[in-house]
This record gives structure tokens, C-alpha cells and sequence, in this order.
């Protein structure tokens, strides 16, 4: 339990299902008020009900990170709510499978606007609120497929490009920010169980053929990276900012 949690107040977009919805949770276990956000209002509440369910504080927030007026009116909301804004998680985001030769213009824009232009639209309007109180936590989940230390793969090049562009962005951002008392890291995970990534309804020689790439020969758990996000939201990571933590099953090890 991270005592310095209890009470904050947190965003989490892409909250509805998956990684993001575990990060709702976690985070409503040490006590943070959590904002659940994604692009469907009714799933967002469904997990606000499991957070209070658990004795926890939540609201919901249908929002599309792409939209810049959307996160405006999310960031508004939380601060209505709560009076302050602590934590950011930024785990939204869209997985396209595609050939390269086969993406159009379309393809790419919808993806990179999402995965990567969602980010910055969320970081800077939660980070103008959090340099008001002189603190504050920015988390972003990217993806082993970032290229540099991580890896590309095939079919999703606008994908590997948005999620390389997060870990780039967060680089930066973290300098700008630090003298302001805003701490931004990344996470990047490797194959997560989880409906976006679709281990379920690959064939067996395919995911034998993966787990073969994990040194721990399985798929990752959503609360796995969880708890990554709540370590970097706690004090426990005070001394690190621009950090990547990778949570991948030994994948880029091997």
C-alpha cells in the first residue's frame, strides 16, 4: 500500500476494458479518486461501479483523446470533481493491422492522431493544471514495438511509429517539466493479454510461436503493468522521471 496515494485524484483514459480499466482499479485500491475515461460513457461507468463496488471513489468521462475540446472538457471535469489533478494515465490508444505497402494517408492519420497527438493533447491540459500546485504524475503506456531499444513488427508500422513518437515525446516532456514539480515516465509492455491485443483468437502454433520470443513463455497480465503504473505514480519513484520501464516477460532481454 502507497500511503501517499490515498486521496489523490487521477485520470485514466482508455478505461473502459483492458490494461487501462486494471489501472482504474489498482489505482482505486491505494485510494486515488479516479477519473475513468474512454470513448463510451456506459463502459467507463460499469467500471466506475466496480471501483465504488470496492469501497472506492470514481466518476466517469466519455472522452476521445483525439478531440482536443473532448480533453479539455475532461480535464475541466476532474477538476469540477475533485479541485486537483494529480496523476495522468495515458493508456488509450487503437491497434490497426495493415501492410505497409497498403496503408493509406487515412490509415496513418487516424492512428498517429489517436496514439500519439491524444497523448500530447491529455499531457499538456492535465500538465497546465498541475503546474498550478507545483505537482504531479504523468504515466504513458506505450508498446515493446517502439523501435531504438524495442522492436518493430510487422503490419502495424503506423503503430510502431506512434508508440516510438510516446516514448520520444515523454523524453522531452520530462524536462520541461521537472522544474515545475511534474514527473512524466513511459511503460512499455509486450504482449498483454488483453481484447486489443487478440491472444484469444490466435490460432495455437501462432501463439506457441510468440511465447517462444518471452523468456517466461506466457502473456502478461493487465494488473502486471498495473502495478508498474501505480509504483510510478507513488513517491516510491520520486527520482525517476524519463524513464522507460519495460514489463515485457524478458522479451527484449532475450
Amino acid at each position: 500500500m502507497y500511503e501517499d496515494l490515498k486521496d489523490k485524484v487521477a485520470i485514466v483514459t482508455g478505461a473502459r476494458r483492458g490494461m487501462g480499466r486494471t489501472h482504474a482499479l489498482k489505482l482505486a485500491e491505494q485510494g486515488v479518486k479516479v477519473v475513468v475515461s474512454d470513448i463510451s460513457g456506459d463502459d467507463c461507468q460499469k467500471v466506475v461501479e466496480e471501483i465504488k463496488a470496492l469501497g472506492g471513489t470514481a466518476i466517469a468521462c466519455q472522452c476521445d483523446i483525439s478531440q482536443k475540446e473532448q480533453v479539455d472538457g475532461l480535464i475541466k471535469k476532474a477538476m469540477t470533481e475533485y479541485g486537483r489533478l494529480d496523476i495522468l494515465v495515458n493508456n488509450a490508444g487503437m491497434l490497426q493491422w495493415k501492410p505497409f505497402l497498403e496503408l493509406t494517408e487515412q490509415d496513418w492519420d487516424k492512428l498517429i492522431k489517436v496514439n500519439l497527438g491524444g497523448y500530447f493533447l491529455c499531457s499538456q491540459a492535465a500538465a497546465q493544471e498541475m503546474a498550478k500546485q507545483k505537482s504531479g504524475v504523468i504515466v504513458n503506456v506505450a508498446s515493446i514495438a517502439m523501435g531504438q531499444v524495442g522492436v518493430g513488427f510487422n503490419g502495424i508500422v503506423h503503430y510502431c511509429a506512434s508508440k516510438g513518437g510516446i516514448v520520444a515525446m515523454a523524453e522531452a516532456m520530462s524536462l520541461e517539466l521537472a522544474p515545475l514539480g511534474i514527473r512524466v515516465n513511459t511503460i512499455a509492455p509486450g504482449a498483454i493479454d488483453t481484447p486489443m491485443a487478440g491472444l484469444d483468437q490466435q490460432d495455437e502454433k501462432t501463439k506457441e510461436a510468440t511465447f517462444a520470443r518471452i523468456p517466461l513463455r506466457r502473456a502478461g497480465k493487465p494488473e502486471e503493468v498495473s502495478n508498474a503504473v501505480v509504483f510510478l505514480a507513488a513517491d516510491a519513484s520520486s527520482y525517476m522521471t524519463g524513464s522507460v520501464v519495460i514489463v515485457d516477460g524478458g522479451w527484449l532481454a532475450g
